[in-house]
């Protein structure tokens, strides 16, 4: 198990000082105007209390910076757009947002991608050479976080996790070196970083494949809350006949009544098939035709998308809020699980305003990367989302509804869970996301690499 870091004494003005001339970024302190704004992340629920931010221009200042509070015995966490980040109490933050930049190599279908780079960024450089990433539903979440975590979208299960394609990263590791890592010079580092996320320094940039992707016939189709039954039980049966181009999802939607949602789903219970083919558009609908006739839809907007607009398929919130969530992975979608699914989330379900997503799996994302890596999750055959707003009034009713569908669902549960979508701590969670050999592997990893535990805010990696 890494060794605690030891408390550190209160903080010097040659400490400051130190710092701030160490780093082109701005350094703030507690009480500094601005500090607030630099340290908050999408998810508005996670409240960083830390010591100092540091605003990271470049690679430099994540290298100093891990020195400097690596010396002082302060634990370090970094945060790029904060939409998968842990709260940083009592530890130096380094924010990445400043680091953007993507530079792509067509005749390779390589990008490489800096620390702060949105996937809106890395989608439009790689349009313009006919070529897409492996991004999720959101164009708007970081890159880097996305894909240490694992990473699935639109065309995962036709190529696999995002991490499965990453040919190098940079990473500062906690003796504060900026190393070049790739499966030949730093095997152990590159399997672990590449699913185990920000537990072994802070990544700089990474280089990620590219593939051949334009167009996509997709969307997504609301149903009527009346419709949830013969949807869900109609998906059920028509998931598993689907071809690895095929990426789908259905998700209950409990949606407030707010202005900006169009005026047919205001305020409803609806069912939301999200669905996405990567080839001919009449193919594409021909593989529809079930789901299309499963029932009475409120809005359908599937159709030939260029890639560059794929966020319109899952129209995932775009602007900073308090949230929850919570994921498992399921080894079967059967009729008792749907019926399960209903009876915990459907529309007669006394529940605060949950989103409730079923995403297929299998294809690509249930096979080994090549070369292999830490990614957790490869036995699942679909995974389970519940996400729900942590508005005045809910804190308490969102994630105890929340844990309540996971729980309904937990006969078919396989007992692990995607990195991303889980909200995991303690390191019986975090084992148990992995499984046995690759946590144990892990922490080997940790142990090597940051054996005070400089890199401790997230997943806790522990051999207890």
């Amino acid at each position: 198990m890494p060794t605690p870091v030891t408390p550190h004494r209160p903080l010097t003005e040659d400490d400051v000082r130190l710092l701030r001339s160490g780093v082109s970024g701005q350094v703030y302190l507690q009480g500094d105007p601005g500090l607030t704004e630099e340290a908050a992340g999408f998810n508005l629920a996670v409240v960083h209390r830390p010591v100092a931010v540091v605003a990271a221009g470049h690679a430099q200042d994540v290298v100093v910076a891990v020195r400097w509070a690596a010396e002082r015995g302060i634990p370090v966490a970094v945060q790029a757009t904060g939409h998968g980040s842990a709260p940083c109490d009592g530890g130096l933050l380094i924010s990445t947002r400043g680091m953007r930049g993507v530079l792509v190599d067509p005749e390779r279908s390589v990008a490489r991608i800096e620390a702060g780079t949105r996937w809106r960024e890395v989608i439009d450089a790689a349009a313009g050479h006919g070529l897409a990433p492996l991004c999720g539903s959101s164009s708007g979440v970081g890159a880097v976080g996305y894909t240490l975590g694992g990473g699935i979208g639109l065309l995962s299960r036709e190529y696999g996790f995002a991490a499965d394609h990453v040919v190098a990263l940079d990473l500062v590791t906690a003796d504060g070196r900026l190393r070049h890592v790739t499966a030949d010079a730093e095997p152990d580092l590159f399997w672990a970083v590449r699913g185990g996320r920000g537990q072994f320094g802070i990544v700089t940039a990474i280089e990620v494949r590219l593939f051949p992707v334009t167009t996509l016939y997709a969307g997504g189709i609301f149903f009527e809350a009346s419709s949830t039954a013969s949807v869900l039980h109609a998906y059920r049966a028509w998931a598993p006949t689907l071809p690895e181009t095929v990426h789908s999802s259905v998700a209950l939607l409990r949606l407030p009544p707010l202005e900006e949602i169009p005026e047919p789903l205001r305020g409803k219970f609806v069912v939301h098939l999200r669905y996405s083919y990567n080839g001919p558009a009449e193919e594409g609908e021909a593989l529809l035709a079930p789901m299309r006739r499963s029932g009475e839809a409120v809005l359908d907007h599937i159709g030939q998308l260029p890639f560059t607009e794929t966020d319109s398929v899952c129209q995932d919130p775009t602007h900073p809020m308090p949230g929850w969530h919570q994921g498992s992975l399921l080894r079967s979608l059967d009729e008792d699980t749907v019926d399960a699914l209903i009876d915990a989330a459907g529309p007669q379900a006394d529940v605060p305003p949950l989103v409730v997503e079923i995403r297929q799996l299998g294809g690509a994302l249930s096979r080994p990367a090549t070369p292999p890596n830490a990614v957790a999750g490869r036995d699942g055959a679909y995974c389970v989302h519940v996400v729900g707003p942590l508005l005045p009034g809910l804190e308490e009713a969102v994630p105890a509804a929340g844990n309540g569908v996971v729980d309904a669902l937990k006969p078919w549960s396989t007992g692990g869970a995607l990195l991303n979508f889980a909200a995991v701590s303690t390191p019986e969670d975090v084992a148990a996301v992995w499984g046995a050999e690759a946590h144990a592997r892990l922490v080997a990893v940790k142990r090597a690499e940051d054996p005070a535990n400089l890199f401790r805010f997230g997943p806790a990696l522990s051999d207890d």
